[in-house]
């Protein structure tokens, strides 16, 4: 689905989700892109605790070691990534973060979520804004030892580097939404771009999906899910020998 024709029809509806943090409605897939219980609940509970959280509790990113590499798939209206920002630059970690997107959020889309970032304290303002802003296909510093990196192009079409990421926000749309992004060969890709003891987050908990991960070479885990859900997924790449 193009760009154009996915945001075309009925107009995109920014909506404001439980704890009053906001998300978009796409009638194009009559789908949020958040949980309606709370978007920057979800995402923290889901990718900043389950996933970001050890690696900084372990010291990763820290002065003198390489960056935290991590790749999220789906960067959507950017939520995942501003909220790592804040938490590394909290931690005093440094974050090399690359970022796939097949669906650009239109300017007008943007400027309808920013005024929630302006409204925040400190930078996260300037931070949304500069994240939209950021070309294509180049290392873009966003803030001191934050470096990200957005991709326009599909997961199975992207040469991912091998044994190189630390940390993978599996971030898609629902399965029954986008099928083609929760076959095995996916996780299989995603395999061999994870470094050794490398893991990989999601909101879902599917079973099938748990199956392909496990097809694909993953260990994987249930974790306790945020609120609306009662579970979510976590896998884990063998560490090396």
């Amino acid at each position: 689905m193009k760009n154009e024709e996915f945001f075309a029809g009925p107009k995109v509806e920014v909506r404001l989700t439980r704890d009053g943090s906001a998300t978009l409605y796409v009638p194009a897939l009559n789908e949020q892109y958040h949980s309606r219980h709370g978007a920057r609940q979800e995402s923290e509970f889901v990718y900043l605790q389950a996933g970001l959280a050890p690696l900084l509790a372990v010291g990763a990113g820290q002065r003198g070691r390489p960056p935290v590499r991590l790749l999220e798939v789906g960067l959507g209206t950017g939520l995942n990534a501003l909220l790592t920002l804040h938490h590394a630059q909290q931690a005093g970690a440094a974050v090399a973060y690359d970022a796939l997107e097949t669906l650009p959020l239109p300017a007008a889309v943007v400027a309808a979520l920013a005024p929630e970032w302006e409204a925040q304290p400190g930078e996260a303002g300037r931070w949304f804004r500069a994240l939209h802003a950021a070309p294509w296909g180049e290392a873009h510093p966003l803030a001191p030892e934050f470096c990200l990196t957005k991709l326009h192009q599909p997961l199975q079409e992207a040469a991912l580097p091998t044994a190189h990421y630390d940390l993978i926000y599996f971030d898609a749309f629902a399965p029954e939404k986008q099928p083609e992004l929760w076959e095995e060969a996916i996780f299989r890709q995603l395999y061999n771009a994870a470094a050794p003891g490398a893991a990989l987050v999601s909101y879902c908990a599917q079973g099938q999906f748990r199956r392909n991960l496990r097809a694909a070479g993953w260990l994987t885990e249930k974790l306790p899910g945020p609120p609306g859900k009662r579970e979510m997924t976590r896998a884990r790449k063998q560490p090396a020998d």
